[in-house]
């Protein structure tokens, strides 16, 4: 079938780039348009607090946004400092309809320090969270400080301040801004790839005609389903990364059949049929990864999932259709126009070559090789298996300014960090909110609990009773505090919400389900890859290995960002004790599709070798010859575009950026050099057995009868 299409596609040629151009134009439209239609909530749909938080919403205008903290410091009484309720008045009036409590709006201690130095006032912004919204927090600081009376200092805080002054108040590049950078350092790498400009400058026309048609497919979705504004990025620059991989094998294969002496129409074909066969399992498996995350039952995850599907389809299309006939408009000019002195362009036999050497110095030493790959995943793994997804807690917050100061004002006058983001008990059907604040203030855990008066706190039947912890919203021990809670508010008419029981739902949420994703994805991958190798072996040996591959990368950022070993230094982050919730997720749906990419490549080219040679070590040392380079030169262009990521601010890019790029080099690497080649040469004739009954099932010719092999030294 593929053979057939190359045939279609040289004779073709002209209307295939011309209908691409086209669409690709048209793509470009469509990426200003859906700008307007992204899909910007977090919504828990089912939890306890996320509706809890939603009702408050509803009923009073605020309850979804973490409070800002305004804190107030003075030498002596700060009870009988005047002025300072107009100072919170004005601070919260730069957000109007802002939900405010202090000691001065309610008469509670519980907003004092215990020497009555210290003061802090909560300022809850009204709307919905957002990736685009503004709780004007520079503008809030400037009326507190303007209005604050003289002989007191005040500082504003809180949890969205914080995040803030970790990222200097900046906000990350563009998506288009990425995609430059990405491109701009594909093409450098490219250069020493290949040495010849139609060979470099092809793959970042797949890469640009995927990109764009990959948006105006999501545009349509958007009026199907919500999409997350998230999957902007991943269009950026997985687009990127899995287009230009795609175009690397295939040119990597079609320079190799010229080299063998076809012509270019048999050395298309050739390449469509193996080549453009491997892109296509390639791409399955791109894509289970990104829609298996349709089994969490979050609205915003799963529109990643069917929107990020989108991605290696429309990848591999371009891959199989445009490429080749560029291909076929180029012919031999694929190799003119040298960049590089002919010396270092490739000319000869790869298995002639460094990574020849390398492939057989593996067959002769696996178990050396082997035990020297798993000694650095097993430190690396002991790592990963320590991740602690949650926010930062406020006290690990880097950066510097008046957040950090407000911050250490509060620590310093003994008030518990747990006022960083209080609980928010709403309180409905008419029930007194007074009962409740006093069940709450006997609670173990809580060491204030308040029913503020007024038309923003108490509404109609409606009520909200504030309540503060006594740890920070992000520690470890907050979710036996949250179940208590939930227990002391059982069989009234009071429903615990807030930021940080919200919090602990979406981790649940993510990570109660996350094993389901996990085995979806591995029992979709093996059947896959079960089919396309006719092997049962090479296929649970994949998956595996990309698990451990993933365990890894989560060891990777654990030690540098939650240990915090090298993130100061490098990035002027300090420990954290944590990793942000959503970053190991994305990292999952980024690396375990990209790092079978790699494994396919490389096993669609020994299976090739062994079918024609049913010499395993041979076969072995010559698909990694032959997809060695291609392997690293592909995870460089993807560990630059992921490492400049992480120059942006904000400590959530650095993580993701970090993880990505580290993750990508260190399976292409360490897993795909070392631990694939060694295991198969171990594995021996075990790596092609597939019994008759699955041969049948999966509709392919069975695999070969074992075959006694030499115990390799």
């Amino acid at each position: 079938m593929l053979a057939r299409l190359a045939h279609v596609i040289v004779r073709r040629r002209r209307w295939v780039i011309g209908a691409w151009v086209v669409l690709s134009l048209f793509g470009a439209f469509s990426a200003s348009q859906v700008s307007k239609r992204w899909f910007q909530s977090f919504s828990i749909p089912g939890y306890s607090a996320y509706e809890a938080n939603q009702r408050t919403l509803e009923r009073f205008g605020t309850g979804q946004q973490a409070p800002l903290v305004a804190v107030f410091h003075t030498s002596g009484d700060v009870t009988k400092a005047t002025g300072i309720q107009t100072a919170i008045n004005r601070a919260a009036a730069v957000n109007p309809g802002s939900r405010t409590s202090s000691y001065w709006s309610t008469g509670s201690r519980a907003y004092l320090s215990k020497d009555g130095h210290t003061a802090f006032a909560e300022i809850y912004p009204p709307g919905t969270p957002a990736f685009s919204s503004d709780t004007h927090i520079k503008q809030t600081r400037a009326a507190l400080k303007s209005a604050t009376p003289a002989g007191v200092a005040a500082y504003l805080t809180g949890r969205d301040a914080l995040v803030a002054a970790s990222s200097g108040g900046g906000k990350g590049p563009s998506v288009l801004t990425e995609g430059l950078i990405g491109g701009a350092g594909a093409l450098i790498i490219l250069f020493f790839v290949f040495g010849t400009l139609p060979a470099v400058l092809i793959p970042i026309a797949i890469a640009i005609a995927a990109i764009l048609n990959t948006y105006s497919l999501v545009w349509a979705l958007t009026y199907v389903t919500n999409v997350s504004i998230i999957v902007q990025f991943l269009i950026a620059l997985v687009g990127l990364g899995v287009a230009i991989d795609y175009a690397l094998l295939m040119i990597f294969r079609f320079r190799d059949e010229l080299r063998e002496g076809e012509d270019v129409e048999t050395a298309l074909v050739e390449t469509m049929t193996h080549a453009g066969r491997s892109v296509i399992v390639s791409g399955s498996t791109v894509a289970v990864g990104l829609v298996s995350m349709i089994v969490l039952p979050l609205p915003f995850i799963r529109s990643i999932g069917l929107g990020g599907l989108l991605i290696p389809l429309v990848s591999v299309l371009a891959a199989i259709t445009l490429l080749p006939a560029l291909l076929a408009v180029l012919g031999e000019r694929i190799n003119s126009l040298r960049l590089l002195p002919k010396r270092l362009v490739d000319s000869g036999h790869p298995e002639d070559g460094p990574w020849g050497r390398w492939a057989r110095f593996v067959m002769r030493r696996p178990w050396r090789v082997a035990i020297s790959g798993l000694a650095i995943v097993g430190v690396l793994v002991f790592f990963g298996v320590q991740l602690n997804p949650s926010e930062a807690q406020a006290k690990d917050q880097p950066g510097s300014g008046d957040a950090i100061v407000g911050r250490d004002a509060l620590a310093s006058a003994g008030i518990s960090p747990g006022v960083i983001e209080p609980f928010n008990v709403l309180v409905e059907h008419g029930a007194a909110p007074g009962p409740i604040a006093a069940k709450l203030r006997t609670t173990p855990g809580i060491v204030g609990a308040v029913a503020p008066t007024g038309p923003s706190w108490r509404k109609g039947n409606d009520s909200i009773v504030e309540a503060f912890p006594a740890i920070d919203g992000a520690a470890p021990h907050i979710q036996s505090l949250v179940t208590r809670v939930h227990k002391v508010l059982n069989g009234t008419d009071a429903t615990l919400g807030g930021i940080a029981p919200a919090d602990r739902d979406f981790v649940h949420a993510v990570y109660g389900n996350f094993p389901y994703v996990l085995a979806l994805v591995v029992l979709l991958t093996v059947l896959l890859l079960m089919r396309a190798f006719r092997s049962v072996v090479l296929p649970i040996k994949a998956a595996l290995l990309n698990l451990i591959s993933l365990g890894a990368a989560f060891g990777i950022i654990v030690f540098i960002f939650q240990k915090g070993h090298g993130s100061n230094a490098i990035w002027g982050v300090p420990a954290t004790q944590s990793i942000i919730p959503w970053i190991p997720l994305m990292i999952f749906a980024f690396l375990f599709g990209l790092s079978m990419d790699y494994e396919v490549f490389m096993l669609t080219r020994m299976r090739e070798a062994y079918d024609e040679t049913h010499d395993t070590p041979s076969a072995i040392a010559l698909g990694l010859a032959r997809t060695g380079k291609l392997v690293t030169s592909a995870a460089a262009i993807l560990m630059f575009a992921f490492f400049v990521l992480s120059m942006s601010p904000g400590t959530d890019i650095k993580q993701f950026g970090i993880g990505l790029a580290a993750g990508i080099i260190f399976d292409a690497t360490v897993i795909r050099a070392l631990l694939v080649p060694a295991l198969m040469r171990l594995l021996g004739s075990w790596n092609w057995w597939l019994p008759p009954s699955f041969a049948r099932v999966l509709r392919v010719s069975p695999g070969e009868r074992l075959e006694q092999v030499p115990e390799p030294s």
